[in-house]
């Protein structure tokens, strides 16, 4: 078998096993609780009996998938150079409210607008990654500590912000603050078309992201930027191997700038699915945490878009069940616990099936060396 297929074949495997031993821990916890295990997994998949309560589950699947898509290819931009950009939670705070305050002083044509708001997101979430750039390759501070710390000044001056100088008026009765409610000229089309067109009602509510289209768009440029370009090969051969890197001509230092760039523009761009297909602001009680779970997303995926893509959309299957959890009686944190538990597994068994991959590499280099090897016949 091709040692390629034989590692992907090993890989989904472990990821298989993961996943079954998840859901026998956390059948532990949900009997520990006082709850049936049987009915706690019948609401996972419990999407209603009518044509649109399956509908507005699909949709709210893929509207928590989005985000948490983007997330993780944030993550994993750092991590393919070695770089544990664990200030993503900051950045796509601070990014989403300047965007969304940005958005809502002009009126201009509606791709003018998006992509103003795209861009002035992208721009503040990578500067705000650059501070702690500059920081490891001047002076080589931890990454880890300086986005940590930095998280902790994004969140707060985000919540200064909407309390304070991006502040919007308060409608009477209102007890959250936002910033002001962008004109329609900057909301992004759904895609609820896509129902209609199988033939299905549309989605209530906010309906179908239509910023699902750029998170898409996104993932394959990613994919094509890291895979097939020179500027992929020098981020992955930076993070391996910093000196060897040198040594070729490539610059550590730039590669480690330029990857904390990239990969706060993207966390730039996580809020704006919420902003530009839902709120249309952002306010005190935006969704919070999105970028620690980007690390268990990228992580879940093995820092590959399609991995995480797939990583993003169980997660999002995870968190539609709140409702009909709570419905049959089990608690909330049953979802927590399975992704802590399948993130935790999954790097066990990631890091098994790699040591059996390379075992067997190494193996087979034996036999073939041998089968080279000439045999000297005594005389």
């Amino acid at each position: 078998m091709p040692a390629g297929l034989f590692r992907a074949l090993l890989t989904v495997a472990g990821a298989v096993a993961a996943i079954v031993v998840a859901i026998v821990i956390s059948s532990v916890a949900i009997i520990a609780a006082g709850a049936s295990p049987e009915a706690a997994f019948a609401a996972f998949f419990d999407f209603g009996e009518t044509e649109r309560s399956v509908v507005n589950g699909i949709a709210t699947m893929l509207n928590r998938a989005v985000p948490l898509f983007i997330a993780g290819l944030a993550v994993a931009v750092g991590f393919r150079m070695n770089l544990f950009n664990i200030g993503v939670e900051g950045q796509y705070r601070i990014a989403a409210i300047c965007a969304a305050y940005v958005g809502s002083t002009f009126t201009a044509p509606a791709p003018i607008q998006i992509a103003v708001i795209i861009v002035v997101a992208a721009a503040v979430g990578g500067f705000y990654a650059l501070i702690p750039a500059v920081m490891k390759v001047t002076r080589g501070v931890n990454e880890v500590i300086s986005t940590i710390m930095l998280n902790y000044i994004a969140i707060n001056l985000a919540a200064f912000l909407v309390r304070g100088p991006f502040t919007g008026q308060r409608a009477e009765g209102q007890l959250t603050t936002s910033t002001p409610v962008m004109p329609e000229s900057a909301w992004f089309p759904d895609l609820n078309w896509i129902f209609e067109v199988l033939g299905l009602p549309a989605p209530r509510g906010g309906g179908l992201w239509g910023f699902l289209t750029v998170a898409i768009l996104l993932g394959v440029g990613l994919w094509v930027l890291l895979e097939r370009t020179r500027f992929g090969f020098e981020v992955k051969a930076s993070g391996l191997n910093p000196s060897a890197a040198l040594a070729s001509g490539v610059n550590p230092k730039k590669m480690i700038i330029s990857a904390m760039v990239l990969s706060g523009a993207i966390a730039g761009l996580i809020g704006l699915p919420e902003i530009l297909g839902d709120k249309h602001s952002f306010g005190s009680n935006f969704t919070p945490g999105l970028g620690f779970l980007g690390i268990a997303v990228a992580l879940l995926g093995r820092n590959k878009p399609v991995g995480i893509a797939v990583a993003a959309l169980l997660f999002g299957f995870l968190d539609r069940a709140q409702g009909p959890l709570q419905f049959a009686n089990v608690p909330p944190s049953v979802i927590m616990i399975m992704q802590g538990t399948i993130v935790l597994l999954v790097v066990i068994a990631n890091e098994i099936t790699s040591r059996i991959a390379l075992r067997r590499e190494e193996r087979r280099a034996a036999q073939q060396l041998g089968r080279n090897t000439p045999v000297e016949v005594a005389a």
